[in-house]
């Protein structure tokens, strides 16, 4: 594979990667989104509702803010939009309210990423920001952790993994969001003696360390294993349980290639089932969850392959992108869960981030193109659609309080934009 095409593939995917945010203690109500991919890492929104048909006349940005560097999407929890990119020498963690897009405080902490085997490429952070009661845990691009406080943006704690851990840069930076787990955030690290790491969110100490698990840039989701909740890492070459308590992994199966692939999908808990998907020949699996073991239900590589959206579930089906950004064209799919069979497939959609609420889903297209349809496993059903005018929108969005934010990346800038969606 030529280096172009895996670099365009890991930029894209560095935006991506049954999750229990009480048990967790973020503080989260109905309508917000603190941690990436939604409340419950699947793409679905709380508490909100998608208009009847989008009107492309009135998809105009209440207000636009200026970025930096970066792939890493928004987070929002009240009043406030949460944001993390790279301003010249620090990456900077902003709040800004989310009625007027005015920034409400800023922390920086120094950044040293290069741009790793790409100097050229934007050096910003890939991470989606984490929310958690009163604070915000952001994980940079050469794999610095910071945790700052939600109501002032003052520094709490700063961790420098990767180095603490000799951990390898990657390919193109850290891009694995953390997760909260039984009270401690696990953080895939990929070093040598300490591939998941275990941090006290309250002192930013280590608690438990283990593994030799390689980083990839998928995220970790939440899941109940013989009863108790275990974290679901999909790492460089495997999907991992993890028992947050003790840090006690159990392999659950090899999942990912060697040489120039990528895991970066986040996996989805459905019930007692376990969803993954990657591109690159890799292909997806459902998996039956018991105890601790992962049973296959079926595996192929023509169903839904992802290269970096992850689908999301409505009523025992999948919606989501099968297919690469950089190599053909990639198809936007309904596929039976239960089965891996294809309901129907849109050729040439293109990649896109899928939100779902109600049921309806909100498909935000890399190049700028919104598009509403209805989750509906016997047509394709489109709701209307319309161009926002901007491109590389390959950060993850966010939808809460009925506004989609969306963020640009255009070499080391970019810029935020909330959109109301009307009823």
């Amino acid at each position: 594979m030529p280096m172009c095409d895996l670099r365009l593939g890991i930029v894209c995917l560095l935006s991506s990667s049954l999750v229990l945010l009480a048990g967790a203690g973020t503080r989260a109500h109905a309508g917000d989104w603190p941690q990436i991919l939604g409340p419950e890492r699947s793409g679905k929104a709380s508490g909100e509702e998608l208009p009847a048909r989008l009107d492309p006349a009135k998809l105009k940005p209440l207000w636009e803010s200026k970025l930096g560097g970066g792939y890493a999407g928004p987070v929002v929890v009240g009043q406030r939009v949460v944001v993390f990119h790279r301003v010249e020498e620090n990456e900077v963690v902003d709040a800004l309210d989310a009625a007027t897009g005015k920034r409400l405080w800023r922390a920086p902490s120094p950044a040293s990423y290069r741009g790793g085997v790409d100097p050229h490429g934007d050096v910003g952070p890939r991470c989606v920001p984490l929310i958690s009661q009163d604070s915000v845990f952001a994980h940079g691009a050469a794999g610095d952790l910071v945790c700052v406080a939600l109501d002032s943006g003052k520094v709490r704690w700063r961790r420098e993994l990767a180095g603490d851990y000799d951990a390898p840069e990657g390919y193109f930076g850290v891009g694995s969001t953390p997760i909260l787990a039984g009270g401690k955030l696990l953080v895939n690290v990929g070093g040598k003696s300490a591939g998941l790491v275990a941090i006290d969110p309250l002192s930013g100490k280590t608690v438990w360390q283990g593994t030799a698990e390689v980083a990839s840039y998928s995220s970790p989701t939440l899941a109940t294993l013989g009863g108790q909740e275990h974290a679901i890492f999909v790492t460089r070459l495997n999907c991992v349980a993890v028992d947050p308590a003790t840090g006690k992994a159990t392999t659950l199966f090899p999942f990912g290639r060697s040489g120039p692939t990528v895991n970066a999908a986040t996996p989805l808990v459905i019930g007692d089932k376990l969803f993954v998907t990657a591109s690159y020949n890799i292909g997806a699996e459902l998996r039956q969850l018991s105890g601790s073991s992962a049973r296959q239900l079926w595996a192929n590589d023509e169903t839904l392959s992802s290269q970096y959206n992850t689908p999301v579930e409505h009523n025992g089906y999948l919606y989501g992108i099968h297919g690469r950004e950089d190599a053909g064209a990639a198809e936007l799919r309904c596929i039976e869960l239960a089965s891996g069979k294809v309901k129907w497939s849109r050729a040439g959609f293109g990649c896109a981030h899928a939100i779902l609420a109600g049921d309806k889903i909100l498909l935000v297209g890399v190049r700028g193109k919104l598009t509403l349809i209805a989750a509906n496993p016997s047509k394709y059903e489109e709701l209307g659609s319309g161009n926002l005018g901007r491109h590389d929108l390959r950060a993850l969005p966010a939808l809460a309080g009925g506004r989609l934010y969306a963020r640009t990346s255009d070499a080391n800038s970019g810029e935020l934009l909330c959109i109301p969606l009307a009823k």
